[in-house]
């Protein structure tokens, strides 16, 4: 029911292309903005790309902005997180998160903000 599932990490070179994906409910996806955050070992996870529940609004770190796009396939129940130009600095787990907003154009990066989590899945960049 209440449940978000990542899958599609890897390995990848320097340069190279992933895309992630994130299965959720039909209830979440028409209620909860869905957000993607990283962690790498010994460091602070962080908010990545954040999709609204209506989809209207996407929002972005500095860091990856104009190399990741995130998007909603409804009739699939999923939302992606298309990675481009890959760096080995955005090695980590990445994970999805769900967050219940008063808005349907809402959007956060902020940890403390989503309520429901994914288990993660690893994306390694190297040569």
């Amino acid at each position: 029911q209440l449940q978000l599932v990542e899958s599609g990490g890897g390995l990848v070179q320097p340069g190279g292309s992933l895309r992630l994906s994130c299965a959720a409910s039909r209830l979440i996806l028409d209620y909860y903005a869905i957000g993607w955050f990283r962690q790498a070992p010994g460091k602070e996870r962080e908010g990545v790309s954040c999709i609204s529940s209506s989809g209207g609004r996407t929002n972005y770190a500095d860091s990856v902005k104009g190399r990741f796009t995130v998007s909603r396939d409804i009739a699939k129940n999923t939302v992606y997180l298309q990675m481009n130009s890959l760096k080995p600095e955005d090695t980590a787990v990445y994970y999805c998160a769900a967050l219940r907003a008063s808005s349907s154009a809402y959007t956060s990066l902020e940890r403390a903000d989503f309520d429901l989590w994914g288990q993660g899945t690893q994306v390694t960049v190297s040569s």
